[in-house]
C-alpha cells in the first residue's frame, strides 16, 4: 500500500491549490479516504473525508474549511484530490493523504498514510 501527496507549496492568502494523492496497492473505490493536516505545534486533524462508491452523505468537512476546500476521488485512476481556494494563513500545514480500514469513517481507522505534503500561506 502505498499513497503519495503533491502539489503543496507556497501561496499568497487567497490563493488556491490542488493537493493530489496517487494511490497504489489496493482499490480506491472500496474505501474511505481523507486528507489529514498537521501545522507545527498543533495535533493532526482531519480537513475532509469521502466514503467509499455513492454512499448517502459520503463527504465530510471541518467546519473551517466547508466552502472553500473540495475532495473529490478519481476511481479510474485510484487518484485523490482536494481542491483548497481562498487559502487563509491558518491552512498552513502538513497535509496528508490517509485510507481508512473500511468503506467509511464510522468504526474504522485510518491505517494507512502518505508522506506529506507542506502547504505554506503567507
Amino acid at each position: 500500500v502505498q499513497l503519495v501527496e503533491s502539489g503543496g507549496g507556497s501561496v499568497q492568502a487567497g490563493g488556491s491549490l490542488r493537493l493530489s494523492c496517487d494511490i497504489s496497492g489496493f482499490t480506491a473505490r472500496f474505501y474511505c479516504l481523507a486528507w489529514f493536516r498537521q501545522a507545527p505545534g498543533k495535533e493532526r486533524e482531519v480537513v475532509a473525508a469521502t466514503k467509499a462508491g455513492s454512499r448517502s452523505g459520503g463527504t465530510y468537512y471541518r467546519d473551517s474549511v466547508k466552502g472553500r476546500f473540495t475532495i473529490s476521488r478519481d476511481n479510474a485512476k485510484n487518484t485523490l484530490y482536494l481542491q483548497l481556494n481562498s487559502l487563509k494563513t491558518e491552512d498552513m500545514a502538513m497535509y496528508y493523504c490517509a485510507k481508512a480500514g473500511g468503506p467509511t469513517w464510522y468504526g474504522y481507522e485510518y491505517n494507512n498514510w502518505g508522506q506529506g505534503t507542506q502547504v505554506t500561506v503567507s
